[in-house]
């Protein structure tokens, strides 16, 4: 693990799994996760050739902790310097969850330099909350609560907010394991990404996006509902959806062997 300057005073921590491999993907997890849930990933794309990176985003896992720092855009910085950092002419970039709506404010904003291909995984956008002519999604009210909760109690908001992720039937030490990546987080950067996720609205991103896309969804999601995959396919114009029927918002775990297939089939496949 390396930790890169994503600001003067700011470090992301960086992990490289397989680093002589031929494909380059960049993993951003959601909230209020860290690079550690993809590690079903980790054990199986190597074994394809392709080299897999991840990243704590800011305030998560690993990386530094600064009080400020966890909108979109500057997330969306972070993520540039972590591309920049990366010794590849071209990426594969995979966005989970409010990941994914770091992905795609990074396409938007930087015009997607070095990203030859786009994956959103069960991905928080176009709006994470309903807002006049886009009623998906949770309420503000309903985030209003998590937030609520984060500051009253944060370990049980993690556990409850973890098992709602899952259409399977992990185990308790799974889900143990799973809420312990929320909880190694800094409680406020939990609560100030819960914020962007409220106020943040990507709509007008979509169509600027000018790669390859695929939205990997699954249809029990009840995080980022469905319906989300499908306004994400109308508007990003080269994009198709892959419907996950027996998983729930965590389609890397409910159906790996699908998810880890499909993944393998559309870094490798041609442009």
């Amino acid at each position: 693990m390396r930790r890169i300057y994503v600001d003067t005073t700011t470090r992301c921590a960086v992990e490289d799994i397989n680093p002589t491999g031929r494909k380059v993907v960049l993993f951003v997890h959601g909230w209020p996760l860290n690079r550690h849930i993809f590690e079903n990933q980790y054990e199986v794309l190597p074994n394809y050739g392709i080299r897999c990176i991840s990243y704590d985003i800011r305030g998560f896992g690993d990386s530094d902790r600064p009080w400020q720092g966890y909108s979109y855009d500057r997330l969306a910085d972070d993520l540039c310097k972590v591309i920049q950092s990366i010794d590849a002419k071209s990426i594969v970039l995979c966005g989970f969850s409010m990941g994914g709506a770091v992905c795609v404010r990074y396409m938007d904003k930087y015009r997607g330099q070095k990203v030859s291909k786009l994956m959103l995984m069960g991905a928080a956008c176009p709006s994470f909350v309903q807002r006049p002519g886009y009623n998906i999604g949770m309420t503000r009210e309903q985030v209003d609560a998590l937030i609520a909760q984060t500051y009253q109690d944060r370990a049980l908001m993690c556990d409850s907010f973890g098992r709602m992720c899952f259409a399977s039937n992990p185990s308790e030490p799974y889900l143990r394991m799973f809420s312990g990546y929320g909880t190694a987080a800094a409680g406020y950067a939990t609560i100030r990404c819960l914020e962007s996720l409220r106020d943040e609205d990507l709509r007008a991103s979509m169509g600027k996006i000018r790669v390859p896309t695929a939205i990997l969804h699954g249809t029990q999601d009840r995080i980022c509902p469905f319906p989300m995959a499908e306004e994400m396919h109308r508007g990003i114009p080269d994009s198709f959806v892959i419907p996950f029927e027996r998983s729930g918002h965590c389609l890397f775990y409910d159906e790996k062997d699908k998810c880890n297939s499909s993944m393998v089939d559309f870094i490798n496949a041609s442009v």
